[in-house]
């Protein structure tokens, strides 16, 4: 093919019909274009399924009765198979929350057993390892669950309980760089809340259920990039504790507990992140299950673990496809059974 006129501007780009590449001009003369795909993740093949390159979930497990644990488990979201071990939290913990960047992963607050922390600590989740520390909640002690949502630069953590009640508190820290929390804003129930589903865009931040301690059907929203307190957004389907995963479209909110005694729900609701309204029915879990692990790529949303009530905890992995309807599916299992779970990934809706 020949050179363009004198005219084409810089940049300017055209398929090559010879040699069937997609090219573009420098000034001086025609570039193919290189694409290629990010590799997410690494490629293991050890314990349960190979999992390769894609989008990677990390699983914090919390509670195996009648003990704590500090298992790190991780999976490769596009893909199915059982869980791998990535490494072990600082201390046995659990009623935790977890957030992310598409490099970085925060795990924060919690119940060790004697009492509560309020410590942050990271991984890396392109990688395997043991946590490092970061710094701390702004409160002096947070536990049973806060929400939480991240975009690609700041992650934030919402409610969960301080001695001797629930808080309203939104805390907020910058992922790239390591310190304590600072203050965002506050929850729009002056009693606070404590086991709230999160979930986010890459501008918004929605966080709906939890207990205040009874349970509520509560969704609101914050815009990440900013300072403030939250606004309201809607409702779920039912009042319930809840986990909640998305992609940068629909969010998801998944199994719960509804009330006092053995009562829960397997309930998945979603809602379109960008609007305001009440949730509607996406489908179902496949048990009721209290305090699952989530985390979601931009097609896939997956929770793990959970409490079943008479049965305990379970090691079940299952997924649904976000932008269709129906039940989840099965994924795979945990290395153990595990209720309490934090979950987080590299490719979630906020990214």
């Amino acid at each position: 093919m020949s050179l363009p006129p004198v005219e084409v501007p810089s940049g300017a780009m055209r398929f090559n019909s010879d040699s069937q590449k997609l090219e573009y001009w420098d000034g001086a003369q025609w570039l193919q274009v290189s694409t290629f795909s990010p590799n997410i993740g690494i490629s293991t093949a050890t314990g349960g399924a190979s999992l390769g390159a894609g989008p990677r979930g990390v699983f914090g497990i919390g509670f195996l009765s009648p003990s704590n644990t500090n298992v790190i488990n991780y999976i490769t979201i596009s893909s199915t198979g059982n869980a791998i071990d990535f490494g072990d939290l600082l201390s046995k913990t659990r009623q935790r929350c977890g957030c992310s960047s598409s490099t970085r992963g925060l795990i924060a607050g919690g119940y060790t057993g004697p009492g509560f922390i309020n410590t942050i600590e990271f991984i890396t989740i392109s990688s395997t390892g043991n946590s490092t520390s970061f710094g701390s909640l702004s409160t002096s002690s947070r536990a049973s669950t806060p929400g939480s949502c991240a975009n690609a630069t700041r992650g934030v953590f919402a409610g969960g309980y301080v001695v001797p009640a629930n808080t309203n508190v939104i805390d907020f820290v910058t992922i790239s760089s390591t310190g304590n929390a600072q203050d965002f804003g506050d929850l729009s129930s002056s009693a606070g809340r404590e086991v709230l589903g999160g979930l986010s865009s890459s501008t918004r931040g929605v966080f709906g259920g939890g207990a205040v301690p009874t349970a509520v059907n509560v969704i609101e929203f914050i815009t990440i990039a900013t300072i403030g307190n939250s606004t309201d957004f809607g409702d779920l389907t039912s009042s319930r504790r809840t986990k909640g995963c998305s992609n940068a479209t629909r969010g998801l909110f998944g199994g719960g507990y509804s009330g006092s005694g053995p009562s829960g729900v397997n309930t998945i609701d979603f809602v379109t992140i960008a609007t305001l309204g009440n949730a509607t029915d996406f489908g179902d879990m496949s048990a009721v299950a209290d305090n699952p692990g989530s985390c979601a790529s931009s097609t896939r949303g997956v929770w793990c673990g959970g409490n079943v009530p008479a049965s305990g905890e379970r090691n079940v992995i299952e997924y649904v496809s976000i932008a269709t309807q129906g039940n989840a599916i099965d994924f795979g299992d945990l290395t153990q059974a595990a209720a309490q779970v934090v979950g987080m990934s590299n490719a979630h809706g906020g990214l």
